[in-house]
């Protein structure tokens, strides 16, 4: 039998065609790195195709040059024309890890440098792969790029180590997160920009050290663990960052020939890698972007020509052993890879003891089957249990227990719902019921057993911060009974992240009436007027009516829902606190969304009821104007809707940002005195704000007299009782240009202003 299995055996070895055997030849060498009679290394640094040493070593564009610095006598590369030394070329990702400078400012002995300009190259800052770090007390560091016209920013502040609770653990010395460190992501296609700092604690003295770098992420995470403190990144000069280059289409004069050779040569001649060439929007050298590939079951250097090889999967043993008492037989790139190849003979005797052996083994696994399915089914019920006490603490449940016993949350109004119930409310919380998605979790419709629409908050993260949220926003909702704030009906603790569930408001948030196309129903006037009378009714109930102050600390106009019947709710009270009756304001990290957020709470860290006014105040000039918080189709000055509103103002051309709806629905005068409201509120000093109170009040009374005039048929006019005017801005404001009134140019509506 083994002599008559190893006949077979050699057979078909020599029936294996000239081609095969070529593979096997081929993929026993060492795969090539660069072009021939081209250096590949230079010290220890691969220098892959098509980067390469020396004329004809790289590819026909001086970017991709490379010099190997041998005069340290430990050769180094260096990228032409940016003089940024080498670490790591991948063909694969296409990235390239280099050295980059990091910029000082008010250190001493250290320079002043920024990083290094791209423009005009094929290398831009890898966005995923890179992160704005800046380090010092109390510093803000922004980077700054113009490109093509577009001015984008992006930056990140920290606060100091003294000015925060020592003993807390989040505060360590080798963890960037907004103590003495700080760190945001990047704009994508980024490929200059210019850091510069300002100290964001007036306290402080000017000639505090502080610096900042882009820098690898991984490589910065790996530096973290195992150095005791990040400001030893001070002590360098340089630190790694990861660059993405590509090779363009477009630039045919540079890769028409390379093209033509590897996309039109036939595959199975040549053994060769593809490429493709697709669109790529978010590229500044070209409309489309080239990209080249080994073919599945081989490996190598697909910008070299045959400089892809295949990959003999049958030298693994465990597909050898797979093919018993067959024989593995390998294939070329891009068919299966490999296969299994039995003898005639061989198969015809393997039936009769194949079928044997299956009825047995058959038997044998419905047994096995049988068990392990017993088994299974009590380890799951113990897990489960096990399971949904490690989520009930995880998700804040002994917090939320100790809530109830002191009394603090309303438990008549609080439900524990279970898992099974949401799941099957929300369909298993398929995307097909996604209302909305925000910094704290994602929104689902479901409908309960009774009938009841609802809406399940699912939470993004559960660590000890966001879970802080959760539990806050239930002890907020459930001291609030207000017909203008949203409705908490319960929460579910048992699951791996937590839910909360709300009332459904079905007709969406007022955002989207403003700034998105909606013929469905247009906001009138007196609607307008409405909605801002009943959110600054229920803010004035939070501040002043609720059992302790309650400031929300994120007003804006995607948190003000409408009802069936278009009424107003206010809602997301994740980032909410409530004070004491004697207690003026909070000291906090700064949280708060781009274009509501108010400036002396940013500049003082130092949250009042005045600030939610603030942010009130931007809602109402949105409703007035139609116009977003942040629009980049505006003028440098009148990025921000502060800024524009204001600007409008001291040159007298109010009506000319006045909604088209407003102007032909509303009276010029009231219009004036509600756009002198949105003045008043939005004052840079917050001790000149009104309260909410006040607010809440004239907002009624212009309301009422607008219902009045409707009614009357012949259009008599209504005096109402106002504050005397004598000039409709006799309210002095403070216009500045700072980055919160859109000052600063970005590629996006809504930016972080820390990360932690």
């Amino acid at each position: 039998m083994a002599a008559q299995l190893l006949f077979h055996i050699t057979l078909l070895l020599w029936s294996m065609s000239s081609t095969e055997v070529l593979v096997a030849s081929e993929a026993s060498e060492a795969l090539p790195i660069a072009k021939p009679n081209c250096p590949s290394h230079c010290g220890d640094i691969e220098i892959p195709y098509p980067f390469g040493i020396g004329a004809g070593c790289y590819i026909n564009d001086d970017w991709f040059r490379v010099f190997c610095d041998n005069s340290t006598g430990s050769p180094r590369p260096y990228l032409n024309g940016t003089n940024l030394e080498v670490l790591n070329i991948s063909v694969v990702e296409g990235t390239l890890r280099v050295r980059n400078p990091i910029t000082f400012s008010n250190c001493s002995g250290k320079p002043n440098r920024q990083a290094v300009n791209l423009e005009g190259s094929p290398f831009t800052f890898f966005s995923q792969k890179n992160m704005f770090t800046a380090v010092g007390c109390g510093v803000m560091a922004t980077i700054t790029s113009n490109s093509n016209g577009v001015t984008i920013s992006a930056g990140c502040r920290s606060e100091c180590y003294a000015s925060v609770d020592s003993t807390n653990s989040s505060t360590s010395p080798n963890t960037c997160n907004g103590v003495d460190c700080c760190q945001t992501v990047i704009p994508s296609s980024l490929c200059a920009f210019n850091t510069s700092f300002q100290q964001a604690n007036d306290n402080l003295t000017k000639s505090s050290c502080s610096y900042a770098f882009l820098v690898d992420r991984d490589w910065f995470e790996s530096f973290a663990k195992s150095s005791t403190n990040i400001s030893a990144t001070g002590d360098m000069d340089q630190v790694p960052i990861v660059l993405r280059w590509n090779l363009y289409h477009s630039t045919t004069d540079v890769f028409g020939t390379f093209i033509a050779e590897n996309v039109t040569r036939d595959y199975y001649d040549v053994l060769d890698g593809y490429c493709e060439s697709y669109s790529d929007s978010s590229s500044l050298y070209g409309s489309s972007r080239l990209e080249c590939f080994c073919r599945w079951g081989s490996e190598g250097n697909p910008y070299l020509l045959q400089g892809c090889r295949d990959i003999n999967e049958c030298e693994d043993p465990v597909n050898r052993a797979s093919c018993s008492p067959g024989v593995c037989v390998n294939s070329l790139p891009g068919d299966s890879g490999w296969g299994c190849h039995y003898p005639e003979t061989m198969i015809s005797k393997s039936r009769v003891k194949a079928i044997f052996i299956g009825i047995g083994s058959g038997l044998g696994f419905l047994v096995l089957l049988f068990c392990a399915w017993w088994l299974i089914k009590l380890w799951k019920k113990r897990k489960n249990i096990r399971l949904k006490k490690e989520f009930f603490k995880q998700n804040g449940g002994l917090l939320l227990e100790q809530q109830l016993s002191s009394g603090e949350v309303n438990v008549e109004k609080i439900k524990l719902f279970n898992v099974k119930e949401l799941e099957k409310a929300t369909d298993r919380f398929n995307v097909d019921r996604i209302l909305g998605q925000g910094g704290q979790g994602t929104v689902y419709k479901g409908m309960l057993a009774d009938g009841r629409i609802v809406a399940v908050k699912k939470s993004k993260i559960v660590d000890g911060g966001e879970v802080g949220q959760f539990i806050n926003e239930i002890v907020i909702l459930s001291q609030i009974n207000h017909r203008n704030v949203v409705k908490l009906l319960g929460c579910c603790l048992e699951t791996e992240v937590p839910l909360l569930v709300y009332e459904f408001i079905p007709k969406g948030t007022i955002y989207q009436y403003l700034h998105e196309q909606n013929e469905e129903f247009p906001l009138t006037w007196e609607m307008r007027l409405r909605i801002s009378a009943e959110v600054a009714g229920a803010l004035s109930y939070l501040h002043s009516a609720a059992g302790f102050p309650i400031y929300h600390r994120d007003i804006k106009t995607t948190n003000i829902l409408l009802d069936d019947k278009y009424r107003a709710k206010v809602a997301d009270f994740g980032t909410s606190r409530s004070v004491s009756i004697d207690q003026t304001h909070l000291t906090t990290f700064v949280h708060g969304t781009f274009g509501y957020l108010d400036p002396e709470y940013f500049q003082s860290s130092q949250f009042t009821d005045k600030s939610d006014v603030y942010s009130f105040g931007v809602v109402l000039v949105e409703l007035l104007t139609g116009e977003k918080p942040v629009s980049l189709t505006r003028s440098q000055e009148a990025r921000g809707l502060v800024s524009y509103f204001n600007l409008s103002v001291e040159e007298n051309n109010l009506f000319d940002i006045i909604d088209a709806r407003v102007k032909v629905d509303g009276v010029t005068e009231d219009i004036l005195v509600v756009a002198n409201l949105a003045k008043r509120c939005l004052d840079m000093n917050g001790k000149r704000r009104p309260t909410m109170k006040e607010v809440a009040m004239e907002l009624e009374v212009i309301h009422k007299s607008v219902i009045s005039s409707n009614t009357q048929q012949n259009h008599e006019e209504v005096e109402y009782v106002r504050n005397e005017v004598t000039c409709p801005w006799d309210v002095a404001t403070t216009v500045t240009g700072s980055a919160l009134d859109g000052g600063t140019a970005s590629s996006i509506e809504s930016l972080p202003l820390m990360s932690s």
